[in-house]
């Protein structure tokens, strides 16, 4: 039987997360300062040859799922082409795409017909105004053009990606959630993660994911927990208002870290395999591309110092932590 890439805990990891560029057309003021932010030189980005070359290996040892993520993907040209090349390799099963959807509209049938499985679409708000002020000057209206494209070529299920922010979006809840009663969506709340913040401000945003279920009880909805996974690598807790086309989920990796069962590894637009999300530790796998041992036996030193947990709720509580944070962007690592 083939060797899996399993780690000290006895976690199977099937999922490779593949952030094509740290670049970004918005500037979300979640993940990105509005200015000052370095980019990596175009030579140090993997190639898609290079990320090819990972992908074929990591797919001897049981990765099944991709998700392609940035930055913003879109930036990166001809990215229907790595898909091609990434649904050409054997064991590759499921190929999803995370993006902002501000360029998606007019390829959407382009990434369907290279062999894109799924897209998730991220959408902090539903009002112009404050979509323009969280992204720093996005369309909103793009984006639900990208939204109906997905839906138009059959990349279902659509997810939609919503950071919660407190005193921010919240009030847009019941907003979101209508979405889900009135179409086969599934919209995720997620929480406001700590990732590369050198403050604390953080913290007077971040709102635990029980108001949604606050707010559902305010509404009279009754709510359903999903006995069946909606389709999908994450690690979002589903649930459905009765008699709902689509369902919402629960991202919360601060107040209910879901750490035990993680099955996924990320390799950053510059070439490092990140463990953990959370952590700082990285290996650079560009020098070894070409040597399928060699790599693979990089992927299991990854492995061997996957920490058990993140311990992202400590640094809500100013505690100690066990490893050291990453100073790294999330617009840097590929979420």
């Amino acid at each position: 039987m083939t060797q899996r890439l399993v780690d000290r805990y006895g976690r199977v990891h099937d999922y490779l997360r593949i952030s094509v560029t740290d670049r970004c057309n918005l500037r979300c003021v979640y993940c990105m300062p509005e200015e000052g932010m370095q980019f990596e030189p175009e030579e140090n980005i993997l190639s898609f040859e290079e990320i090819h070359e990972v992908v074929r290996v990591l797919a001897g040892y049981g990765v099944r799922k991709l998700r392609l993520t940035g930055g913003e993907p879109l930036v990166r040209r001809g990215l229907e082409r790595l898909v091609g090349m990434l649904r050409e390799i054997p064991g590759i099963e499921d190929i999803a795409l995370t993006t902002n959807g501000i360029y998606f509209a007019s390829r959407a049938e382009a990434f369907e017909e290279a062999g894109l499985t799924r897209i998730n679409i991220s959408l902090d708000s539903l009002r112009e105004d404050r979509f323009r002020m969280i992204t720093r000057g996005g369309d909103v209206r793009r984006v639900l053009q990208s939204l109906e494209a997905a839906k138009r070529v059959g990349l279902g299920p659509i997810k939609l990606n919503v950071v919660l922010m407190k005193g921010i979006n919240d009030d847009e809840i019941e907003d979101f959630l209508r979405l889900s009663l009135e179409d086969d969506l599934h919209v995720r709340f997620i929480e406001y993660m700590p990732i590369g913040h050198d403050d604390q401000g953080w913290k007077s945003r971040y709102l635990p994911l029980t108001e949604v279920f606050n707010r559902c009880e305010a509404q009279g909805w009754s709510v359903e927990k999903l006995e069946q996974e909606v389709r999908g690598n994450g690690p979002s807790q589903n649930y459905r208002i009765a008699g709902a086309a689509g369902s919402f989920g629960l991202i919360h990796p601060v107040s209910d870290h879901f750490c035990q069962t993680c099955n996924r590894l990320r390799l950053t637009a510059d070439g490092n395999i990140k463990p953990c999300l959370y952590w700082s530790d990285e290996f650079n796998v560009r020098k070894v591309i070409g040597d399928d041992r060699k790599l693979a036996e990089m992927f299991f030193r990854a492995l061997d110092v996957k920490p058990e947990s993140h311990e992202m709720a400590k640094a809500l509580e100013n505690e100690k932590q066990s490893h050291t944070p990453t100073e790294r962007r999330m617009s840097q690592i590929g979420g």
